[in-house]
């Protein structure tokens, strides 16, 4: 085995062109051998200056052999062994999108341990101004700064990753320029517009019952497609969150924990939304509060549930809000079920 020389430790050189050259040890392969960084420059003085820099960057530093690695190469792996088994699924495709399609195409042959801060910000650059792949009728080919925001959390991530596996010296996303985070105005319906959408509702003997708790308890998409009649207490008027279901890639669906441990908790309902609960149940098939129409076995898919509020607010005439926002702090407890 090679004797093993500390990081740190260096040597200064001229080549037969008059430029100077220094190397120093930044790490060490499996067998002992030295792993070393290369600078030059066209002075002594230049150089050693350099030198000094990658000694201060490297310092307590002692990088892997795989730190030669593709950056592309990198991510796939980040994903496999540190993503894939902690997150939705939904959550990895995201991940995997961001990658495939902004980083991959512009950094994903370069060492990880070549990767800089200054790449970073040229990526997050380039992308924002010309990051669409198809052109936006108001934005053209650019991305928003959220986009690049939710980019960088991947990106820091993976990288913070890849400094505890000795692949980089440091994380080169800390330190960057992030585009400001714009807060969007939720749109939320009105008095007179919530009246409207609970008239549209009550013609809908199939979703009527789901809409009106939805709107009196507020809850997730996910979560409320996932309630079953064991988390309703029918004595005390209260629903236990438990669950949350999800579409899987390619179809199907799924069923997993919350969206947070917080998420985990239980909610004391409004006394006619208990009422409307504990009719519901007498009539029941099926172990889930609201259960797929054709499938009584399985819940409502959650992308059902979303696509058919988009057609009762248009078929009262409303404007197009997210699922999240039919929550509503004017909505009144004890509002007539029928």
């Amino acid at each position: 085995m090679a004797k093993r020389r500390p990081s740190g430790d260096g040597m200064v050189r001229r080549r037969d062109d008059g430029r100077w050259e220094g190397r120093i040890v930044v790490g060490h392969k499996e067998n002992g051998e030295s792993i070393f960084r290369y600078v030059s420059a066209k002075s002594q003085k230049a150089l050693m200056k350099k030198l000094h820099q990658s000694i201060e960057e490297y310092r307590d530093v002692d990088l892997s052999e795989d730190s030669r690695m593709a950056l592309g190469d990198w991510l796939d792996r980040w994903l496999e062994e540190y993503i894939s088994p902690s997150v939705r699924e939904s959550t990895l495709r995201g991940y995997r999108q961001y990658i495939e399609c902004y980083v991959k195409p512009r950094l994903g042959d370069k060492p990880v341990c070549k990767v800089t801060r200054a790449d970073i910000q040229t990526l997050y650059r380039e992308v924002q101004k010309d990051g669409r792949r198809t052109e936006h009728p108001e934005y053209g080919y650019e991305l928003s700064g959220s986009t690049i925001r939710r980019l960088h959390g991947v990106l820091h991530q993976a990288m913070d990753a890849a400094v505890q596996e000795r692949l980089t010296a440091k994380n080169p996303t800390e330190g960057v320029t992030l585009p400001k985070k714009k807060s969007s105005v939720k749109q939320i319906l009105n008095n007179e517009q919530l009246e409207r959408f609970m008239e549209e509702i009550k013609q809908d003997a199939i979703w009527h019952d789901f809409f009106y708790t939805e709107l009196t308890t507020g809850l997730r998409r996910g979560e409320i497609c996932g309630l079953m009649w064991s988390d309703f207490d029918e004595k005390k008027g209260t629903l236990s969150v438990r669950r949350t279901v999800h579409q899987r890639n390619g179809g199907g669906l799924t069923t997993g924990e919350t969206k947070t441990g917080k998420g985990r908790r239980t909610i004391t309902l409004p006394p006619s939304t208990a009422r409307l609960l504990k009719e519901r149940r007498k009539r029941s098939c099926s172990n889930w509060i609201f259960p797929n129409p054709i499938q009584p076995e399985m819940p409502v898919s959650p992308g059902s549930a979303y696509s058919h509020m988009k057609t009762l607010l248009k078929n009262a005439g409303l404007p197009s809000i997210r699922f999240h926002d039919l929550r509503h702090p004017n909505v009144k407890p004890e509002t007539k079920i029928f």
